[in-house]
């Protein structure tokens, strides 16, 4: 079967507009419900991040109150655990695309540490974008949008329907008044057509080989509207 791209944040830590570095990384549902979709279809999962550091998960996500129950964080944590690609990722600048059927960006608040302006990580964007490779992007890594630029500085994702983790579930979340910037505002300034629905239900926008979700809820709906595209 095909092989498909995780891309991962590299970063273990958010930096707020105090200055202050929460600790942070991927969101472990985000990562795990696309990964079992992909790999039970038969697909080979290829982890990259920056440096080709391993993930470090947000130990939030890893909480029974996210996961339906205790029973529901051990089975994730032990995904995560026994998954030999999670542990040995290659190095992002290494990826070739036309190695891959697609690609995916699990989310967390590590993006919009790092690959939100990282340039390797937007061009491998730009390029899966216009090849029309499904790609898949998820809650906080649409952040990773914003480093995508076209020769003349444009955003490519600019005048494309997609969502991502919003302002209301910012503030929900207890972070939109320390954080340095919100991904729904920049998002919107970047030219994108932003859709929003309810926070933390799920919800999926496909915009062409684009499928983006809201947040963690939206990562498994996401995985199965992937799975169409390379059907």
């Amino acid at each position: 079967m095909s092989k498909i791209l995780f891309v991962m944040t590299g970063a273990d830590h958010w930096t707020l507009a105090d200055g202050t570095k929460h600790p942070t990384g991927f969101w472990a549902e985000e990562a795990v419900a696309p990964y079992e979709a992909f790999t039970a279809a038969g697909h080979e999962v290829v982890v990259a991040t920056p440096g080709g550091v391993v993930p470090t998960v947000d130990r939030g996500s890893l909480a029974p109150e996210v996961n339906g129950g205790q029973e529901g964080a051990d089975r994730v944590e032990r995904v995560l655990a026994s998954s030999a690609e999670f542990q040995r990722p290659v190095r992002l600048e290494d990826v070739r695309l036309d190695d891959f059927a697609a690609v995916f960006y699990p989310g967390g608040h590590g993006p919009m540490e790092d690959l939100a302006v990282d340039a390797g990580s937007g061009r491998l964007l730009r390029l899966a974008l216009e090849s029309g490779k499904p790609l898949g992007v998820v809650c906080h890594a649409p952040a990773a949008l914003l480093a995508a630029r076209k020769e003349d500085g444009t955003n490519a994702f600019a005048g494309y329907r997609l969502t991502g983790f919003t302002n209301a579930e910012e503030t929900q979340a207890g972070f939109a008044g320390k954080a340095k910037w919100l991904l729904q505002d920049r998002l919107v300034e970047a030219g994108a057509d932003f859709r929003e629905s309810e926070p933390w239900a799920p919800h999926v926008v496909v915009d062409r080989n684009l499928v983006t979700g809201q947040n963690p809820a939206s990562s498994a709906p996401l995985a199965a509207e992937l799975l169409k595209k390379l059907a």
